[in-house]
């Protein structure tokens, strides 16, 4: 069977590292430092099955790809999992809300089991919008 594909946007490298290790076990991971990177990666024809991503970024930040993905044809089924520190100052049920292929946000700092338990479910489309 194939490995499902995960996109991790952060610009963090520790992070990136850490998610790429966390993921890459069970699914075949593509980890870019920013939402420009990204849309350039699927702007190449690749697809994910499920995204990693991170709010506070250069170039095209989380919000600005959100918007993106939600109002693009192509990409506005792939399931969001919003990793950010940023969440606090961000109400994640108005997120869920307004973006409709944001299934989950996480607080940074995160439990690696955790992360690793709702992709595997926003995955599995066991998964309707949480907050953890």
């Amino acid at each position: 069977m194939m490995k499902k594909k995960v996109l991790v946007i952060d610009d963090s490298n520790p992070i990136r590292l850490l998610l790429e290790a966390i993921l890459s076990r069970h699914y075949t991971v593509t980890a870019v430092p920013d939402g420009l990177a990204a849309m350039a990666w699927l702007s190449k024809g690749n697809n994910a099955d499920a995204i990693v991503t991170d709010l506070h970024m250069p170039n095209i930040d989380g919000w600005e790809l959100l918007e993106h993905l939600s109002n693009s044809y192509l990409y506005k089924e792939i399931p969001v999992l919003v990793l950010s520190g940023e969440v606090v100052n961000a109400d994640p049920s108005a997120i869920t809300a307004r973006y409709s292929n944001v299934q989950v946000v996480m607080q940074k700092p995160f439990d690696p089991v955790v992360l690793l338990e709702k992709v595997a479910h926003i995955l599995n489309g066991q998964l309707t919008a949480s907050i953890s």
